[in-house]
């Protein structure tokens, strides 16, 4: 009998709560401090674009956290997943070359338990 299904997490991933939510935090002022100056100073320029990133979480937990942290960081905002690929509007080039770097995947990553 499966008390935990392959997607209960809450023991795995205790310890690295400690670790990931501080990083994203830190993701998320710097991205609301981007924004802001955007907002505030007109002359700045922005640059929208959609564009699809892949995802290389094991489960739908992990996607799910990819893409919802995506979406918390100010500037980007992740409209659709399909299978292991987000789509995703960015703000600005800035914004969009942070998430096509990879960072914060790996980061979800290893927060999921990978490598």
């Amino acid at each position: 009998m499966k008390v935990v299904d392959y997607e209960g997490h809450p023991v795995q991933i205790a310890l690295r709560v400690f670790v990931y939510f501080p990083w994203l935090f830190k993701e998320i002022i710097k991205s609301n401090i981007h924004v802001a100056r955007r907002v505030l100073s007109p002359s700045l320029p922005i640059s929208p674009r959609v564009f699809t990133v892949k995802a290389n979480q094991k489960t739908a937990v992990g996607r799910t956290i990819y893409a919802n942290s995506i979406t918390l960081t100010p500037g980007t905002v992740t409209i659709d997943v399909r299978g292991d690929e987000l789509e995703v509007h960015a703000l600005t080039e800035a914004s969009a070359k942070s998430v096509q770097s990879g960072e914060m995947d790996a980061h979800v990553c290893r927060f999921e338990g990978g490598s």
